[in-house]
């Protein structure tokens, strides 16, 4: 029998992502939570915030342990999770419409720079006039790491494949501003990382 997929990550900065995501999420419907990892957040978020629909999604290798979580959970507004890859235009062509908010974490510096740009360019589609993006990770400002451990983090990262790396905020924010959405949160979150929030303006 297999073992359902854990992250001790995703134990650690659930609680305080939920809090941001109680604020800012609080006027949303339909979620699309893109690179849901182990599926962690999806069953622990969706959960906590009944009133969201809540659609996992990942590259195909890994839903079967996201569909773990969500079975295991059994919540009632968690459809199964969807196939999903950046570079895999099929995919996100049959990608139901209907939502308003996309949340991700910790997948930009996992993708090289290019597919960082595809994302984006992918989720114009989705931008509706009332839509939400949050992401949590880590992020460069000005340049510069914002701490020893994120230095030491991008260096780990790079070692692991070169195209891999931390996120500069002003270049990711400057992509979310072609899609038609402005930043209205930078939160603080554990261990260096942040949570961005983007809106489609009035």
């Amino acid at each position: 029998m297999s073992t359902k997929p854990y992250s001790s990550a995703c134990e650690r900065n659930g609680p305080p992502i939920l809090a941001g995501l109680r604020e800012h999420f609080a006027d949303r419907r339909h979620v699309l939570e893109i690179g849901s990892g182990t599926g962690q957040h999806a069953a622990c978020f969706a959960a906590a915030l009944p009133h969201l629909t809540w659609q996992a999604s990942d590259v195909p290798e890994n839903l079967s342990g996201i569909r773990m979580w969500l079975d295991e959970a059994r919540l009632p507004a968690t459809p199964p999770p969807l196939a999903l890859d950046v570079n895999d235009e099929t995919q996100w062509q049959r990608l139901p419409a209907g939502y308003d908010a996309v949340y991700s974490a910790n997948t930009l510096h996992i993708m090289s720079w290019e597919e960082v740009q595809r994302l984006f360019s992918h989720l114009r589609a989705l931008v509706t006039s009332n839509f939400k993006l949050a992401i949590y990770g880590p992020f460069n400002y000005g340049g510069r790491f914002t701490s020893e451990s994120n230095a030491a983090f991008d260096a780990s990262l790079k070692s692991r494949g070169a195209r891999m790396g931390i996120r500069d905020f002003e270049a990711v924010d400057k992509l979310a501003g072609g899609i038609g959405l402005e930043l209205t949160a930078d939160l603080a979150m554990p261990a260096n990382n942040r949570m961005l929030i983007w809106a489609t303006t009035p």
